[in-house]
């Protein structure tokens, strides 16, 4: 009894030193949902392509007068983007789309900033344990990598060739943003969650890693999707265009043959592809909410088990929303279609987080962590 009070001790203690770094972490979080939603604004304004240089310090500053202004712009004109798409742009045009890639870009310096001096801080304060220092690193490590993937993103269109970028380093782009994201959510729940609330279901805990897992290729295809601007190539639904099954879904740029090349680069197989997922992943859940709806749980649990579902089904509507309006997109506007897709890939993240959320409160059979096992 004595033991066990003492154990209860030590952890009421860290979890007071560890809490401002949790909500530090959960601040993170929010700044790189930001991040990710003023990327897609980014692309469904074709912002991407208006700053044609990478300057990590002096590219903080957005142009402060004409003649810089002037500058950015000839760079911009250079590109295939503009020369065959935007040659009607006036300086004003191009300051429009100029603003959301430069927020994009400052929101994530700030992010840097605000994971960077409170680490410091928190450092000299010795509220990191030992085990948290080489997560703490990987943190640093994979937001790095983020902003040279975003790059190496934006040069892909910066040439005479391509209207967009690559919609392949696009998905890398978004699905390595998502890995942060649910990186720096894991490690703030290992601080905010007792070991009290998790439990132990082993076939529902497999179940949820497959559901992530095919949601994971599921947010790929999306951002094919975004790349590709397939939503265009079959705005019909419940239809392909008229059938289930397209014509030409095995095919690329006309040649039999090439079926690989169709599913990463055909929009039509990949609309087929993202629409299908969505229906398989929405049973899926129902399945696992049916199953776990008689699991008593923990109070955490019984809360966020019905999320999932619920944020799925929203998601499938503005999916179909987004496709039946893709259409009515017009350039230099913000109308029904950019609000219908921006929403679709917002409830996305938050679909994604609350997997995650109820994937933490399962624990490995095999963990010491105190746990209730329901039948």
């Amino acid at each position: 009894m004595t033991e066990a009070f003492h154990l209860q001790q030590i952890d009421v203690i860290r979890s007071k030193r560890s809490r401002p770094v949790a909500i530090w972490l959960l601040v993170g979080v929010f700044m790189i949902v930001v991040q990710i939603i003023l990327g897609g604004i980014t692309r469904l304004t074709d912002s991407g392509l208006s700053i044609t240089e990478w300057q990590p310090i002096l590219g903080t500053l957005p142009p402060l007068n004409e003649a810089q202004w002037n500058k950015a712009f000839e760079g911009y004109k250079q590109i295939a983007q503009y020369k065959n798409l935007h040659a009607y742009f006036t300086l004003d045009d191009f300051k429009s789309i100029f603003f959301w890639e430069w927020l994009h870009r400052l929101w994530g310096r700030l992010i840097g900033i605000v994971f960077a001096i409170p680490f410091v801080l928190f450092l000299l304060q010795k509220r990191f344990s030992k085990d948290m220092i080489n997560p703490m690193l990987i943190l640093f490590l994979l937001g790095g990598l983020q902003g040279a993937i975003g790059w190496i993103m934006v040069k892909s269109g910066l040439n005479d060739e391509n209207l967009y970028v690559s919609h392949i380093r696009l998905a890398i782009h978004f699905i390595t943003a998502l890995g942060l994201l649910v990186y720096t959510y894991w490690f703030a729940l290992q601080l905010l969650v007792p070991p009290g609330q998790k439990l132990v279901l082993p076939s529902s805990r497999t179940f949820l890693f497959w559901i992530i897992g095919l949601l994971v290729l599921q947010l790929i295809y999306g951002a094919f999707m975004a790349g590709l601007k397939a939503a265009t190539a079959a705005p019909t639904w419940p239809s392909i265009n008229g059938s289930y099954l397209p014509a030409g879904i095995g095919s690329y740029q006309g040649r039999e043959g090439t079926f690989f090349s169709a599913l990463v680069n055909n929009p039509v197989t990949i609309h087929f592809i993202h629409r299908n997922l969505a229906y398989l992943l929405s049973l899926l859940l129902l399945v696992w909410t049916s199953k776990v709806a008689r699991v008593q749980g923990s109070p955490l649990f019984r809360r966020v088990r019905w999320i999932p579902l619920a944020l799925v089904i929203v998601q499938v509507g503005l999916g179909i929303a987004a496709v039946l309006t893709s259409l009515q997109k017009k350039p230099q506007q913000w109308g029904i279609f950019e609000w219908n897709a921006q929403l679709h890939q917002a409830v996305a993240m938050l679909l994604l987080l609350s997997l995650v959320t109820v994937l933490f409160l399962h624990k490995a059979s095999g963990s010491s962590e105190g746990a209730t096992r329901d039948a």
